[in-house]
């Protein structure tokens, strides 16, 4: 039996809007779907997938994406630009530097960089 990662799925009061925050941050360009779903193709990246669900987030993810990025700020500054904000401070250890962040329906990702 052979398994491949099709798509990453996550709730969205908004998903219209969301898919637009991701697909700014990641590159690809939004697609509105059928019954209110939207998806983003990004470059190097398994498609994101965002379903309406009427109830707002509630809690920590209990998955999260963890981007790599060159310059950790950077992508910081960038990411806020587009309605991201900031969840803690960087941080380092021997794996590199990281920085957990919230989507503008507050879904946490982080940057990490080696």
């Amino acid at each position: 039996m052979r398994v491949s990662l099709r798509q990453i799925v996550l709730d969205s009061r908004e998903p219209k809007v969301l898919v637009r925050f991701w697909a700014g941050l990641l590159g690809g360009a939004p697609v509105d779907r059928e019954r209110g779903w939207s998806h983003v193709e990004a470059p190097g990246f398994a498609r994101l997938a965002f379903q309406p669900v009427p109830a707002a987030k509630a809690g920590k993810n209990r998955l999260h994406l963890d981007l790599a990025v060159d310059d950790v700020e950077a992508a910081v500054r960038a990411a806020v630009a587009l309605g991201a904000t900031p969840a803690g401070e960087l941080l380092r250890d021997d794996q590199g530097a990281f920085r957990t962040m919230r989507d503008p329906e507050g879904n946490e990702f982080c940057f990490v960089s080696a």
